[in-house]
């Protein structure tokens, strides 16, 4: 298989599982958890004492795989998943978190397309992890404050996320590693 073809493959596997994190997530978030709060989020545990609400790990995946998404098939493709997700961030989710889901996607997205585009020089591991930290806190920030009015997950918010962030990196490390053995380039 050629590079072209392996790149517009991965570009699309990873363009597909991005989009499908989008929805999935808010779906989590009313309806999977180890306790549901009334008239809020379904909780899972992230760490020691730490709750959150289910679906960010999630939003965690979905940061990192948009930084896939751009290095396979480019920043217009990128441009266009962001637009697309900040759509789909409105489906499976009450009405009243659809405002909150949809701006918090926009604005942490566009965060991490403005920190991973330049980074990516320096190298696709550095760049995607300090890409999705920043996309993260301001996902997290601005959708539990548009959401429910408080910070209170905060903490829990940040860390779940970041969990997926971190599990991603040697999977990011190993395409790194085989793009350079292959001599594939970021689009």
């Amino acid at each position: 298989m050629n590079s072209r073809n392996r790149q517009l493959i991965e570009g699309a596997v990873f363009l597909a599982g991005f989009a499908a994190c989008i929805p999935l997530a808010n779906y989590m978030i009313g309806h999977v958890g180890t306790v549901c709060v009334p008239d809020g989020p379904c909780l899972i545990p992230v760490g020691p004492g730490l709750t959150a609400p289910s679906g960010v790990l999630l939003v965690g995946l979905a940061l990192v795989l948009r930084d896939l998404v751009q290095r396979r098939l480019g920043l217009m493709w990128a441009i266009g998943a962001i637009i697309v997700g900040a759509f789909l961030s409105t489906t499976f989710t009450a009405p009243a978190l659809a405002l909150a889901s949809a701006s918090a996607f926009l604005m942490s997205e566009l965060v991490d397309l403005l920190v991973f585009t330049p980074l990516q020089r320096k190298g696709l591991v550095k760049a995607a992890f300090a890409s999705s930290v920043a996309g993260l806190v301001v996902d997290s920030v601005m959708f539990l404050w548009l959401a429910f009015g408080s910070l209170d997950f905060l903490a829990g918010q940040v860390m779940g996320k970041l969990i997926m962030v971190v599990a991603a990196l040697p999977v990011l490390f190993w395409i790194r590693n085989r793009d350079r053995r292959l001599g594939l380039m970021p689009a």
